[in-house]
């Protein structure tokens, strides 16, 4: 039988002499979560942002103290400060802890306090994190587990990012961005794949950041589990280097855990996974693309291996709902003789896009690709420049966005503009450069035909374009959504 929540909040062990935490930051991705939980768990909570929005009304909801704009006095009563790698110490809050000599820890820290006391479950990798932890929560808790978890995006399902469950587990992403995931110590940790990203964090050696997620894994304890894909080089490349209990997964065919007879069909993906020593399993998820079944055989391994009944990994799988952001359908447009689908996708990196651009040609071999992409980071253009120009003109239609900053000065040569003319020189497409989003709606809509599917893509201010188009005066929106 489960404990209730209360029960399970009463045998956690509280962290002593901390009555009130603060968050620099509350409203991002990585901090929202984690703040939420502790609430759940009885801690005064409070925090700063930029701005009100969905994420810091919804904390104060639950009993979060919010300001808007950082300013000392709003610190002054926490017995910690939580901060995320893009606070530093010019941040007024951040100095009179400073001063005061109250304690101000990386969230990466908080999250492993949360994690010391349960049976962590920790997603790392380059790719694939959000949807893998996301994809493992849903699965538990069709197993009856009831696991806490703490993701970077909004799980539909669960119409949150974080939840504290009755279970001694806790699922949590594991962020190698700032390499703050060295403070977890989790009993599993999944290693989805290794590619060249935050690579400033890593002095711009690859093998530094190749062996830092060697580290990573030997976090775990003697008895832990390392679940590795072995579809990826990278991560092949430094699996003999790990000293742990490992189980494989992937396409390829020495894998542990391995799909066969994979079938896309719209939104739906279809496939058979084979276990060492067990039946066939057939399975369904309902996300496109080869890049989703890995993350469904991630979860699969680690579910199998803590003895979760092959019927609810079957109905964990078919009844995910997916996560916010991540090709997240909004409905459809109509256009001329028709309508086309309208999608949102939060990927940013090449081998996203690359992964999103064949999902949709296996899903939908039929339709055109119009893409709407907005580069994030003047520094990753740069440096993944030319992986840019090639897998973006793979989309029939392109329109370029300017680069959203993330806080990055503007870098000569890295900018949409010119990424538009080194597609262009290429032959395949015209891209077109757009410098706001308010004027996507006029440009796109000529350009659009019946059966298009039209993706906004990219890890900025991008993600609010998919529902401005919906309540555009251009586009009469379509009610449900295609498949």
């Amino acid at each position: 039988m489960a404990k209730s929540p209360a029960a399970a909040r009463s045998e956690i062990r509280r962290m002593r002499r901390i009555r009130r935490i603060h968050f620099v930051g509350i409203g991002g991705a990585g901090m929202c979560g984690i703040a939420e939980v502790l609430l759940n768990l009885g801690y005064e909570v409070s925090g700063s942002d930029l701005k009100v929005s969905a994420v810091t009304e919804r904390l104060e909801s639950f009993g979060a103290q919010i300001f808007i704009g950082h300013r000392a006095e709003n610190a002054e009563q926490a017995d910690v400060l939580v901060v995320s790698s893009a606070i530093n110490t010019s941040n007024p809050e951040v100095a009179i802890a400073l001063e005061r000599r109250i304690p101000v820890v990386p969230r990466a820290e908080m999250l492993a306090e949360l994690m010391r006391y349960r049976h962590g479950i920790a997603v790392a990798g380059t790719h694939g994190k959000t949807t893998t932890t996301s994809l493992l929560a849903s699965v538990f808790a069709a197993g009856g587990l009831d696991p806490t978890f703490v993701i970077g995006g909004r799980l539909n399902a669960a119409g949150t990012n974080a939840q504290l469950g009755s279970s001694r587990y806790l699922i949590a992403e594991a962020d190698e961005s700032d390499a703050s995931f060295l403070h977890l110590q989790p009993m599993v940790s999944v290693v989805t794949n290794i590619d060249m990203d935050h690579m400033s964090t890593y002095g711009g050696d690859f093998n530094k950041l190749k062996a830092t997620f060697v580290k990573f894994l030997h976090n775990l304890p003697f008895y832990g589990l390392a679940v590795m894909c072995v579809d990826d080089p990278f991560v092949r490349e430094i699996l003999p280097q790990v000293s742990r209990p490992i189980v494989t997964y992937g396409f390829d065919e020495g894998a542990d855990v391995r799909a066969i007879n994979v079938r896309h069909q719209g939104m739906q993906t279809f496939f058979t996974v084979l276990r060492r020593d067990r039946e066939p399993l057939d399975v369904s998820v309902n996300m496109p693309g080869n890049h989703n079944v890995l993350n469904a055989l991630a979860t699969i391994a680690i579910a199998t291996d803590e003895g979760i009944n092959d019927d609810a990994i079957i109905h964990g799988l078919s009844g995910f709902q997916g996560v916010g952001r991540r090709f997240q359908v909004y409905g459809d447009l109509p256009v001329e003789g028709g309508s086309v689908m309208l999608v949102d996708d939060y990927g940013h990196h090449p081998r996203e896009v690359a992964a999103v651009i064949k999902a949709v040609r296996s899903g939908w071999p039929e339709r055109r690709l119009v893409m709407v992409y907005q580069p994030h980071r003047f520094s990753r253009t740069r440096d993944l420049y030319d992986d840019f120009v090639q897998v973006l003109g793979d989309a029939n239609v392109l329109l370029l966005m300017a680069v959203y900053p993330a806080g990055e000065e503007p870098i000569p040569g890295a900018d949409s503009r010119q990424l538009c003319h080194s597609i262009r020189q290429r032959g395949q497409i015209d891209p077109i450069y757009i410098e706001r989003g308010v004027d996507l709606a006029p440009i796109v809509k000529p350009l659009l035909r019946a059966g298009d599917i039209l993706l906004c893509q990219g890890a900025g201010d991008i993600g609010g374009l998919a529902p401005q188009l919906l309540q555009s005066p251009l586009f009469a929106a379509v009610e449900g959504q295609s498949k």
